[in-house]
């Protein structure tokens, strides 16, 4: 049986201090001669030569530094950002929790996000529909379910996000730093429910620790 996750030679390319934020034509036209003549000399490498397979069922983490590139290797993964050079192959449907808020819309309510999230994820309208009442509940953030997710506070949120991603019928789940923003109780809790899914449900996890 072919390995669940294959990330062969894997090399990520980036370029120091350039924002790549929203620009006028003004302002793109400006910083041209910049970018010609000055780029060579900030390029770096985030990730040189990443190598490794991963079977399924397996639960692997990463540890490294803040810069390590953990971060760039799992939007690589998540299909956020492609590689420069090498590719990652992929064999299973992914959920992916990579940022608190990602994926959910501050106006809409708990509620509403977890649908809106799911669909995102690619969890089907029944599926969600079916899974909703399990979610809520190991989200701990009843109470706040028809409340705006603006309202939320970092920790609910991501309780809310990791929740939907945890219940999603996937066999790969990509978990960045984002468990270090909720509580002592919850990230065990998040902990045991990630065993759970690796033993019970068979599903590969891969997670990211500084």
């Amino acid at each position: 049986m072919k390995p669940i996750i294959e990330v062969n030679h894997v090399w990520k390319e980036y370029h120091k201090g350039i924002d790549r934020r929203y620009k006028s034509l003004r302002d793109t036209i400006v910083g041209m001669p910049e970018r010609l003549f000055g780029q060579d000399k900030e390029k770096f490498w985030a990730l040189e030569d990443i190598d490794f397979k991963v079977e399924a069922g397996e639960s692997i983490g990463i540890i490294g530094r803040n810069g390590a590139g953990k971060s760039t290797l799992l939007k690589i993964m998540s299909r956020i950002t492609p590689p420069t050079k090498g590719e990652i192959i992929l064999r299973g449907r992914v959920a992916s929790l990579l940022e608190v808020g990602t994926g959910f819309h501050p106006e809409l309510t708990g509620r509403e996000n977890i649908f809106f999230n799911g669909s995102i994820l690619g969890m089907k309208h029944s599926e969600i529909k079916r899974k909703f009442d399990e979610i809520v509940d190991f989200s701990g953030v009843e109470n706040f379910i028809y409340t705006p997710l603006k309202h939320y506070s970092s920790g609910m949120q991501m309780r809310l996000a990791f929740s939907v991603a945890a219940h999603l019928d996937s066999e790969i789940l990509l978990v960045d730093e984002v468990l270090a923003v909720g509580d002592a109780e919850f990230q065990k809790k998040c902990i045991g429910k990630m065993d759970d899914v690796s033993k019970g449900e068979g599903k590969t996890i891969f997670v990211c620790k500084s």
